[in-house]
């Protein structure tokens, strides 16, 4: 699918950042061309985007570690077929970043300038059982926290990881854990220059609401997207030069994000399928349950209208917008023209952050942990932690 349809699906006419990365395209290129690059979750969908910015611009050192082999494949077959080859050292890891091989892997060759980290769980969905809870912790907060210092402790220059737009005021344990991860960011910034980004919904990403309109196409099953739910996109390449920018430009405790503009607005999901459909050359047939979307799919003699369903939102987690700050975080607005930045003064309590640590590490120790226990924890560091538990996930519904 190309950009414009990309564009056109999630309401907009133009690409953003185009203002400011070619303002900075001089810096930027320099910067990248005489410097080293590890890039950890570098073969999702943010992470190849990421990639191929740092690729094209001829970095000294490359180095992209992420724990799916297919995707590393697909990955280096993409950026060969697209850009070719770079003089400096470009070369691909399988490896889980918790892991010894990982560490092994750093201790024999961990002399990188720039560390950017763009591993996470981000399904709000991945609360609804304590396992994969805890799991998202260890990935989200104590990965990040073990990538850092040792970037630290390699000399890195800088260390960048990505946030999200959920952590502004959050209602899931997803966006909480990504709050939870900036407070460490705050803590761990006295001994690294760190900066993050608070990113939209990227469109088409592996996992998420347009990737799987893609699959229920080809599959032949129902569109289905909630009615009253409205969310920000951004494409995978502007995705990757959100990554880029705030690594390279961010100061320590900086987080960028896109700024708000005519072009740049919250659309509502609903909209968003009818414009996919349009695009694949359907038209909607609405229908009012999973039954009868189904039905409509398998039985359907009409080959210009697909069965879809848009229900109202009434799972776990689930807010009626994102946003990317809050009303007492502090914005500078006037750096750039597209990039808003939010101004960290490193306001965390030291006290709260280590008996988090400690009692993540006895849980998992015990292994015993429930849910409940780890929102109250979750709640403690986060005042106003308005998490609403539903007894519904994503995964109970079509």
């Amino acid at each position: 699918m190309t950009t414009k349809e990309i564009l056109q699906i999630i309401g907009r006419e133009n690409k953003l950042f185009h203002t400011d990365i070619s303002a900075h395209e001089t810096e930027i290129s320099e910067i990248v061309s005489s410097n080293k690059f590890l890039v950890l979750g570098g073969a999702g969908s943010i992470g190849q985007a990421v990639v191929k910015e740092i690729f094209k611009r001829n970095p000294l050192k490359l180095h992209v570690v992420d724990i799916s082999e297919n995707n590393l494949v697909e990955l280096v077959r993409d950026i060969r077929s697209s850009y070719g080859y770079i003089d400096g050292e470009f070369r691909t890891f399988a490896l889980d970043i918790g892991s010894i091989e990982y560490d092994a892997f750093i201790e024999a060759d961990g002399d990188f300038d720039y560390v950017l980290n763009l591993s996470a769980l981000k399904h709000v969905r991945s609360e609804k059982d304590h396992f994969t809870l805890m799991r998202m912790i260890d990935v989200n907060i104590f990965n990040t926290v073990k990538t850092i210092q040792q970037a630290a402790d390699g000399g890195a220059k800088k260390y960048f990881c990505v946030s999200t737009d959920k952590a502004a005021n959050p209602v899931n344990m997803m966006g909480a854990s990504k709050r939870i991860m900036e407070l460490f960011l705050m803590r761990m910034g006295k001994k690294i220059p760190i900066s993050t980004a608070r990113f939209a919904n990227v469109a088409f990403s592996d996992g998420s609401l347009l990737h799987g309109f893609n699959k229920r196409i080809e599959k032949e099953q129902p569109i289905v997207a909630p009615a009253d739910v409205q969310r920000y996109f951004v494409t995978p390449k502007e995705s990757g030069e959100l990554c880029l920018m705030s690594c390279l430009f961010g100061d320590n405790g900086d987080t960028f994000f896109p700024q708000e503009n005519e072009q740049f607005k919250l659309i509502d999901l609903k909209t968003v399928a009818l414009n996919f459909l349009k695009n694949q050359g359907y038209s909607a047939k609405e229908c009012n349950t999973e039954d009868e979307a189904r039905n409509y799919i398998a039985e359907r003699t009409d080959s210009e209208s697909w069965g879809c369903l848009f229900p109202l939102s009434d799972t776990t987690g689930e807010k009626p917008f994102e946003e990317f700050f809050t009303e007492n975080e502090t914005l500078d607005l006037e750096r750039f023209k597209e990039f808003g930045i939010i101004k960290n003064d490193f306001n965390y309590t030291e006290s709260m952050l280590s008996h988090f640590e400690q009692s993540i590490q006895k849980m998992r120790s015990n292994r015993k942990w429930t849910k409940e226990e780890i929102v109250e924890l979750f709640k403690e560091l986060i005042p106003g932690f308005d998490h609403e538990e539903k007894g519904k996930y994503l995964d109970s519904k079509m």
